[in-house]
Parts: structure tokens; sequence; C-alpha cells
């Protein structure tokens, strides 16, 4: 495949790869699998967390603060480092930053401290940093540029699959073991405190000393893995642009996307780390942490199930037309969640998951579309704009103090609104004079 200026468009034409290209495309599907799995976690340290340490809820939210802040300071670095060192280099660094992520919360959990927490989940999140600006627009490149979203797509729902099975298995694993001993800690004393916490803590220490050990080996699958070479780059690195004076900051559906990408995943991000607390009010199910954990995965599953459709339907239906219509479906949705109680609250709240399937690998593909060799630069900025899923969780948890957790999924709403626009207007491509 070879990526090649004509004129002022960028065309993408594809060359022979035959299994070399379907194999690469499975070994790179299981590092979105891996990211989606760890990211999914969070979900499950955020009311543990907050039990522990005794957090509102714009302290427990922090959790996604640290972890989505890190896309904000390592995203464009990322980008250049592919450039440096190319595709395969960097993935294997990324899974590596990783394990020294996963590695740090043995001694969170010994002290316990909640500032190392979140000082392990930003270094767990640089290594996902990298492997996302990587991994994503190698998967847009490996074959045909008009299936290219179809393909990513495809790609995300496996992602989906490590975010559905990611809630279960950590609620099991941490949350399990931590409810086995319900303390009234305003009456402890210090010392007893502590202890309490270190027993509470405890139980991340085991799923986090296996995940260290599974990051290890795969980086070195990855590592010794001979990927095919794209045409024009240089040990899988994309090409340099020609013209030293392009920017990508003159495309405006590149620069709209990467907003597009900050709200949506702001967006997801904020319900799914509220769903634990929001089946756990009296008003909506009134549930445990622990069983409202077990339906934490119909929303992550709900988004795997729509990218495996969506990867067909986008065969045949236009991207931007298909973001909008999911995106003005998942906002009703969310708004039905907000009018309603119970059962009717929880299960449309559920069903957004399956609406915002394409949205990710949707908006990333239009809003690296004919970007050519500035296409890992564009690529950086998207993975930047992941650090939505920092901001806008915690903007709700704010309100979620102020006007209570049913009220402050208006932040969302709002935010599907503008998806919705840039899948309709603000994806064309006007190319700069």
């Amino acid at each position: 495949m070879a990526i090649s200026n004509a004129g002022s468009s960028t065309r993408i034409t594809a060359a022979p790869g035959g299994n070399s290209y379907k194999s690469a495309f499975a070994m790179v599907t299981t590092l979105f699998f891996v990211w989606g799995f760890l990211t999914s976690l969070n979900d499950i340290l955020i009311p543990h967390l907050k039990a522990i340490f005794d957090l509102n809820y714009a302290g427990a939210l922090l959790i996604q603060f640290a972890f989505f802040s890190a896309y904000a300071a390592f995203g464009l670095i990322s980008g250049k480092i592919v450039e440096w060192i190319g595709y395969q280099r960097t993935m294997v660094a990324g899974l590596l930053t990783m394990g020294v992520g996963a590695i740090l919360f043995v001694p969170a959990a010994n002290m316990p401290s909640f500032p190392l927490f979140l000082t392990a989940l930003i270094v767990l999140a640089a290594g996902i940093t990298a492997l996302q600006v990587a991994a994503n627009p190698y998967v847009t490149v490996l074959g045909s540029p008009q299936t290219a979203s179809s393909r990513l797509n495809l790609t995300q729902a496996f992602n989906s699959l490590g975010t559905t099975i990611g809630p279960p298995l950590g609620g099991w694993l941490i949350l399990k073991g931590a409810e086995k001993t319900v303390e009234n800690t305003d009456t402890m004393s210090k010392a007893a405190l502590h202890a309490y916490r270190i027993q509470q803590a405890a139980t991340v220490k085991f799923p986090y000393l296996a995940i260290t050990l599974a990051l290890v080996v795969l980086a070195l699958a990855i590592a010794f893995y001979k990927f095919p070479r794209l045409d024009t780059t240089k040990d899988y690195r994309p090409t340099k642009a020609a013209d030293k004076g392009a920017s990508m900051w003159r495309y405006p559906h590149v620069v709209l996307g990467a907003v597009a990408i900050f709200v949506y995943v702001g967006a997801e991000v904020s319900i799914g780390s509220f769903l634990i607390n929001y089946f756990n009010q009296s008003y909506i199910l009134g549930l445990t942490a622990l069983a409202a954990a077990n339906l934490v995965p119909f929303y992550w599953g709900g988004a795997m199930v729509g990218r495996f459709l969506g990867s067909a339907v986008l065969q045949k239906v236009k991207t931007g037309h298909l973001l909008t219509f999911c995106a003005i479906v998942a906002g009703l949705l969310v708004l039905i969640s907000m009018m309603t109680s119970g059962h009717a609250a929880a299960w449309s709240i559920l069903a957004v998951g399956f609406f915002n399937s394409i949205m990710f690998p949707s908006i990333f593909t239009l809003g690296v579309a004919e970007m050519g060799p500035l296409t890992g630069e564009a690529s950086g900025l998207l993975v930047t704009a992941i650090v939505g899923g920092a901001i806008i969780p915690e903007i709700q948890g704010v309100l979620a103090d102020k006007i209570g957790i049913h009220h402050a999924f208006i932040v969302p709403v709002i935010c599907y609104v503008f998806i919705a626009y840039y899948g309709w207007r603000g994806s064309r491509i006007i190319q700069p004079s």
C-alpha cells in the first residue's frame, strides 16, 4: 500500500497484501482488546477507591481525570515517536510503559495512597496513548481507503469486547473481596482506618500483577512479529510531508474531528463512570456496587455488538450520515433516562452504549481522511483529544455533587449534539487555499 500526493488531494493505493495483511490486522486487533479491558477497569476503581478514601464524586472522578489527561500530555509526543521509531516499536514501547503503570498499583495498595494510584493510572494511560497513536492509523492504512472506517469499526469491536469483559471480571476480583468487610470508618481510630484501607486496597494487587505479566508477554510477541512493510514507509513509519509548509491545522475536518473525539470520549466515559453509582440510587435500581457492576457490561457490550454490525453497515452507508443518526438517538436516550426512574432510566442509559458503538472509529476515520503524509500528526491530535475523558466526567462529577447524579447527565446530551453536527457537516473536507 502506498500513500501518495496527487495535486491537492491524497490518494492511498493498496498493494497486494494477502494473508500478511490479514495476519497483521489480527495481531493489531489484540491491542485494541487490551486497552479496552484496562480502560474499563476504571469504572470499577471509581466506586472502590471512592469508598476506601471517603471521596465525593468530584474526588473519585479524578481517576478518570488522571487517566485521560495522559492523552493530552503524550498524544502529540506519541505522534512524533511514531515518526521517529515507527509503528511497531511504538506499540512495543507503549505495552512496556503500560506494564510499568500496572505494577505501580502494588505499592499504591500497600501504602495505601490515592495520589500514587493516580500516578500509576497516568503511567498506564501514557502507554495506552502511544499504543493508540500507532495502532489506529496503522489499521486505516492497512487496506483499501474505501473500507478504512469499516475496518477500524471491526477492531474497535474487539476493543468493546475488552470493555465488556473488564467490569464483571474486575468487579468479581476487586469489589467482591472488598465487600466482605463493611465498616463504619467514621468511628475508627487513625491506625484502624489505615489497616482497613490496606485490607480493602489489597484486592487490586493480584489483578494488576497478572495484567503486568500479560503486557510484557504481548510486548515480546509484537516485537518479534514480522509486520508487512508499507510501500512508502521506512521501518513502518509514515512518510513525512513533502511540503514543509503543510499543516494539519489548516484542515477544518481534522480540527473539528478533534473536538468531536473530545466530546465523544467525554460523554462515553462520563456515562460509564457513573453507572455503578447511578444504579445504586434508590430511585433507579438500589443495587449494591457488585450487583451494579454486573449490569455495566450491557453498556459496553452494546458498543461491541454495534461495532460488529456497524462494520457491515458502513460498507453501504456514508460514515457521516450514520454518525449523525447514532448521535441523535444516543442524546435522546440519555434524556429519557433523565426524565424517568427505575428500570426505564437504567435500561435507556445502558442502551446508549449500542449507539456509541460506531462513533469513535467513524470520527477518527473522517478526521484523518485524505491527510496522506500528515496522517501521523493528525492521528496524534485526535488521540490527544481523548483528554475529553478527563475533563467532561469531572464536569459531570461537580454537577452531580451540586444538582444530583440524575440531572448531571445533561452533560453528555450536549456532547452528542456536537457529534451530530460533525457527522452531518463538520466532517466535510475543505482543501486549504
